[in-house]
């Protein structure tokens, strides 16, 4: 079909008009105040680093963003929220591991999670750390190996539930280490160190940010931390993968949009989200929480969104997780 030269010429001026829109209202974005979902309930390690960066863009950008807690189904009720929402910037998720294990762990859900979320930019890494009750006669990973091997079925392995980054890098490490030990789910990382410290299970891949304060009072003790590198909150303590290749596993959080979401718009999130994670004062506190900072691009964000997927994908297969 053959446009009248006068129309095309009006639909090619509009054409090129667009991205100097598209410019101008990025460059207004936020408007109105942003909601930014939480798959966690208040006080939760996710819940804070939601709070800090959304502070710190409250302030960059002129309007409030709010967190709003949604929790329940390993973060599923916050993600579909998000993914119904206006891709307008007005509506953020706060994204975690669970997104990616999810994708997994749940047969059917109503979303896609790699191709209904934007990535936007990541905020931090969370280590986890292998820690046992202090009355396991044990104080290096190796030693703990042999003693499972010698008592096998004696050994409760406790974390905040099925399917969290916990309950998985336990599974991770039976795998490698060729031991057993029977899973104990909690309903959350306070109960499953309370019962650890007590005594009524042994050993735990706990959120660090949630049993540093036990393992310094004694209370705990720390085997290994589960990243790739030493952590600089317990630089003491060895890694996981110093002793059994290839082992890692971290807990991470980012920020995340509805599909569609203007690439103006993620940029500008982004750009002042990494503004905020090379403050000072933000840095300090995530290390504060034995964090570290995951900087980065949108296209970083979504590479590590893609391999956390597909590599947790293959242990709850190989381990057969499902949700409780």
């Amino acid at each position: 079909m053959k446009l009248p030269r006068r129309k095309f010429l009006h639909l090619a001026a509009g054409s090129a008009a667009l991205p100097a829109v598209l410019r101008a209202w990025a460059q207004a974005y936020p408007t109105r105040p942003v909601r930014v979902i939480v798959g966690g309930p208040p006080g939760g390690v996710a819940d804070i680093h939601a709070r800090l960066i959304g502070q710190w863009l409250s302030e960059r950008l002129g309007q409030p963003f709010i967190i709003e807690n949604r929790p329940g189904a390993g973060s599923n009720i916050a993600t579909e929220m998000v993914t119904h929402a206006p891709a307008d910037g007005h509506t953020l998720l706060l994204v975690a591991i669970n997104n990616a294990i999810n994708a997994t762990l749940y047969d059917k859900l109503s979303f896609n999670f790699i191709r209904d979320i934007v990535p936007v930019a990541g905020l931090i890494r969370s280590p986890n750390v292998m820690e046992v009750n202090p009355a396991v006669p044990v104080k290096t990973v190796p030693e703990f190996i042999a003693y499972a091997k010698a008592n096998p079925g004696k050994l409760n392995m406790a974390s905040p539930g099925n399917g969290s980054v916990a309950h998985i890098a336990g599974e991770m490490f039976k795998r490698l280490a060729g031991i057993e030990m029977t899973h104990v789910p909690y309903r959350g990382a306070a109960p499953a160190v309370t019962d650890l410290i007590g005594g009524q299970v042994q050993v735990a891949f706990d959120p660090m940010s949630s049993s540093i304060v036990h393992i310094k009072a004694g209370k705990l003790r720390a085997l290994a931390v589960t990243t790739a590198n030493r952590s600089d909150a317990l630089p003491d303590i060895p890694t996981v993968g110093d002793f059994l290749p290839g082992f890692e596993a971290s807990g991470w959080f980012g920020i995340g949009a509805p599909k569609g979401t203007p690439a103006e718009v993620v940029d500008k999130l982004n750009r002042e989200i990494n503004a905020g994670l090379a403050d000072a004062k933000i840095k300090a506190r995530i290390a504060d929480l034995g964090n570290t900072v995951l900087a980065g691009s949108p296209a970083d964000f979504c590479r590590l969104i893609t391999d956390e997927t597909e590599k947790w994908g293959k242990v709850i297969r190989a381990a057969n997780i499902k949700p409780e």
